[in-house]
């Protein structure tokens, strides 16, 4: 009774310190930006991210065009480590707002272009670059009609030219915003709601400060018009001027050739609205193709219990029939049926023999390991909305630190199995450091190669110096360390003891009608079914500007593919062992680790079908370049998990073999 009493006393005291410490603190928001309410006339600044284009991916600078710059120069935002890796560069923007104040306003007159100033432009407009602006962190947004179906974009193109083969261009000078309002009046300690960015929390303390209004959408309309610069220049920056009609005429819109001036204004309205707060996202994410995505899930399904059913029929049928019938039989009956034995039974000698080239598959064991637990951590936190599209970059640099800390597991793994294949610790060393440095040292390299390509283009996708000595950085002075903790640990750790022994001399493997890796690489293939379909709202996410937060979805296609990757392998190592083939250490990780190379391959096919507009061979170099790296991680995530389960199967299916 005692120890009830004071169990309950410490969770009295536990709620009354939480009640404290909530009145305590201004409240919390989990994962975005926190709730920012406006009174009326409070200045909203905007800010512009990096230029970017579907036809060249590459990612330049918005100041690298003569546009207005802000009164008090030129500021970067605070970037983190995969917006950086990403291109994205925030600067801010003189174009400022009042909160409910609809007017239009004049920022500037530039000086006569000159003819890098036209060139440039033109070019930007004919590669069909965006130009991407932020208030309060949102994207603008803006909507266009298409054979009577309404398509939303975010940003909004530098210009447009008047058809395909003309030589005139005309930029985007003037731009018609619409900022979605919502009016909030805080009521203590109340859950706004959740939606994609997550939760948001407003403590008592805030209830005169959180009333206010708050920018729920954020929306433009572009349009090209002719100024008389005389008349312009007359103007300061932030003077009101006139409202104006976007022009059909191409003779009354801004065009670009040398010596002209361009005038930028910018009109804004501001209208209330019912979306709240945490749902302003919804409009950016809405999931198109729903329908396709459970049909993906289902397909998955259907292959799944296809090869479920082939386990099914080996362990039931086979496997447990074979091992009855041998373990009935006495000694000498047991020892006529070795010496007729057939099938998976003859290799018992050689099963566990060492496989070729066995400190590189420890290597790729250890990596594959470390990759598939960052895959997973990171999708499940994106699918329960910790990887919010408000804080951008935190995707990818989310899955760095992940990988980085990780590094523990890919050691541990890596030299355990080490262990295993050698029967002791020497050269655990060397093969830590070989985990640590595989994978890494690859897309090292890759990356190098294109950086050199962005550096070349002065793109801002090019990875600056800085960042590639905190990278260098990070890999060196955590992943390094923690992959040799990991290592040690896994020298202390018991080995796995095989069930059975090896034959000092090799057992000839018989000749087959069809090589076995022919065998191999179609296995790949039920691993890309089920993966395809969602392969392409990804590849569409990443290089057609599109946002992709279907997490739920992804995280249960993933699923589905460990289930998958693990069935196929367990099948096809079963079936090499059943002609005899004992060398399976390889094969099975490839039977599932082959799907990286359907993976390769639709993506190029994505790139000569999907991806028309892309253009240039820098272009092309950059796609193919991150193509590889992604399919390279994939192999390695798909092979261990292939590879891990017939391990396991085949030290199971020994293990019950009674052999003298």
């Amino acid at each position: 009774m005692a120890a009830l009493a004071a169990s309950k006393r410490r969770c009295w005291a536990a709620l009354f310190y939480l009640v404290l410490a909530s009145r305590a603190c201004n409240g919390f928001y989990l994962p975005g930006t926190y709730l920012h309410t406006y009174s009326n006339k409070d200045e909203i600044l905007a800010k512009v991210n990096s230029l970017t284009s579907i036809e060249t991916e590459l990612p330049f600078s918005y100041y690298s065009l003569p546009y207005c710059q802000p009164q008090g120069g030129i500021k970067k935002s605070a970037e983190n480590l995969g917006e950086l890796l990403m291109g994205d560069q925030i600067d801010n923007s003189p174009y400022r707002f009042r909160m409910n104040v609809n007017e239009s306003v004049y920022l500037c007159t530039t000086p006569p272009l000159n003819e890098n100033q036209v060139k440039l432009l033109k070019q930007r407009t004919r590669d069909l670059y965006q130009v991407n602006m932020i208030l309060d962190n949102l994207p603008v947004m803006r909507y266009t009609n298409q054979n009577g179906v309404k398509i939303q974009w975010t940003g909004y193109p530098v210009g447009y030219t008047s058809n395909q083969n003309s030589e005139d261009a005309y930029i985007i000078n003037h731009l018609k915003f619409k900022v979605l309002i919502h009016e909030y009046e805080g009521a203590g300690v109340e859950i706004i709601g959740t939606g994609e960015e997550g939760m948001a929390v407003i403590s008592e303390a805030d209830k005169k400060k959180a009333s206010g209004y708050e920018i729920v959408g954020f929306e433009v309309v572009p349009c090209s018009v002719k100024y008389d610069p005389e008349k312009m220049l007359k103007l300061h920056m932030y003077d009101n001027t006139e409202q104006v009609q976007c022009p059909v005429d191409l003779s009354k819109s801004q065009i670009i050739r040398e010596q002209e001036r361009i005038s930028f204004t910018y009109e804004v309205q501001f209208e209330k609205s019912d979306i709240i707060w945490p749902s302003r996202w919804d409009a950016y994410l809405k999931m198109e193709g729903a329908r396709v995505h459970w049909f993906s899930i289902l397909n998955s399904l259907m292959v799944i219990f296809f090869l479920a059913g082939i386990v099914f029929v080996i362990f039931l049928r086979t496997v447990r029939r074979d091992l009855t019938r041998y373990e009935e039989l006495d000694k000498e009956a047991q020892a006529q049926m070795n010496e007729e034995l057939s099938g998976w039974k003859l290799v018992v000698g050689d099963v566990f023999r060492e496989p070729n080239h066995s400190k590189l598959l420890c290597v790729m064991i250890g990596d594959g390991v470390q990759i598939t637990g960052m895959a997973v951590v990171t999708i499940v936190f994106a699918a329960f909305g910790f990887m919010s599209p408000a804080s951008r970059g935190m995707l990818l640099t989310g899955m760095i630190l992940l990988y980085l800390f990780l590094g523990t597991t890919a050691g541990y793994a890596g030299v355990r199995l080490w262990r295993t294949i050698k029967g002791t610790s020497e050269g655990w060393r060397a093969v830590s450091w070989s985990i640590a440095c595989f994978f890494p040292g690859i897309v090292f390299v890759i990356l190098t190669v294109l950086n050199f390509i962005l550096w070349g283009s002065q793109s801002t996708g090019a990875i600056p110096i800085s960042l590639y000595f905190i990278l260098l950085s990070l890999w060196f002075c955590i992943s390094v360390p923690l992959t040799l903790l990991g290592g040690y640990l896994g020298t202390r750790a018991e080995p796995i003891q095989f069930p059975v022994r090896t034959n000092q001399i090799p057992r000839e493997i018989p000749a087959r009608k069809y090589p076995s890796w022919l065998l191999v690489l179609g296995a790949g293939t039920l691993p890309f079914g089920t993966l395809f379909i969602e392969l392409f709202f990804i590849l569409s996410s990443i290089w057609l500007g599109r946002f992709y937060y279907v997490f739920g979805f992804l995280l249960i296609v993933l699923l589905l593919l460990v289930v998958v990757c693990a069935e196929v392998s367990v099948v096809l190592t079963y079936m090499h062992l059943c002609v005899e083939d004992w060398m399976w250490w390889w094969k099975a990780f490839y039977a599932s680790g082959s799907v990286a190379l359907y993976v390769f391959l639709y993506s190029i096919n994505y790139l000569v079908f999907d991806l028309k507009s892309l253009s240039g061979p820098i272009s092309a170099s950059l796609y193919l370049g991150y193509s590889l790296i992604i399919a390279i991680a994939i192999m390695l995530s798909t092979g261990t998990i292939g590879f891990l389960t017939s391990f396991y199967f085949v030290h199971y299916l020994f293990s019950s073999v009674k052999i003298d």
